[in-house]
């Protein structure tokens, strides 16, 4: 933004300090009367044609805006994300340490990127790592929903899931009705049911 002598132009369109138009005017003259009120001359649209330049005090012009700045920044919700990774074979004692460490990251407000990582021939049965996914939005559905549902990207697939009090509300009843409907799947990539696996690791 350029003040007083760093304006380029020949002649600009002048507004006063109370908003009303002057009109165009000289350069010279413009930050003549600039001066004579002893304020600045700002270019505030310079691409018009001629500049459109205003009479203003420009230092309580640059603190009024850092401070709507300040407050702006003050108003977002910083977000942060946490990671997880899961393989789709991933055994029931693992799983629930990582399971409570997403619900402890949930509970700190922060969204958790589940990815699940395929090797080999885990390729092929990529709905294991899709039910596992499902059965995790199922299980931490008090604490969080999914923003994100699972999406394979080359070997992994990866899911988000927001704290509630983040969540966009459409999108987080969508996704827990989804679960609920589908229910819980095998922790394990050998093709068991639910019962079945937890009865093997026992």
């Amino acid at each position: 933004m350029r003040v007083n002598e760093g304006i380029r132009a020949r002649e600009v369109r002048l507004v006063g300090p109370d908003g009303n138009q002057i009109g165009i005017k000289p350069i010279e003259e413009a930050l003549r009367m600039a001066e004579d009120m002893d304020l600045d001359l700002v270019e505030v649209a310079p691409q018009a044609q001629p500049p459109v330049c205003k009479i203003m005090d420009y230092g309580k012009y640059r603190y009024e805006q850092t401070v709507k700045m300040k407050e702006a920044r003050k108003k977002q919700s910083v977000v942060v994300y946490k990671e997880m990774k899961m393989r789709p074979k991933i055994d029931r004692h693992d799983y629930e340490i990582k399971r409570r460490h997403i619900e402890r990251f949930l509970k700190a407000g922060n969204k958790v990127k589940v990815t699940i990582m395929f090797r080999g021939r885990e390729m092929s049965h990529v709905d294991l790592g899709r039910s596992l996914l499902e059965q995790l939005a199922e299980e931490v559905a008090e604490l969080g929903t999914v923003e994100s549902q699972p999406k394979l990207e080359g070997r992994n697939m990866q899911m988000i899931l927001a704290p509630l009090n983040v969540a966009r509300k459409d999108g987080g009843r969508n996704a827990k009705a989804e679960n609920a409907s589908r229910g819980g799947e095998a922790l394990r990539g050998d093709g068991k049911g639910k019962d079945q696996e937890e009865e093997g690791l026992r």
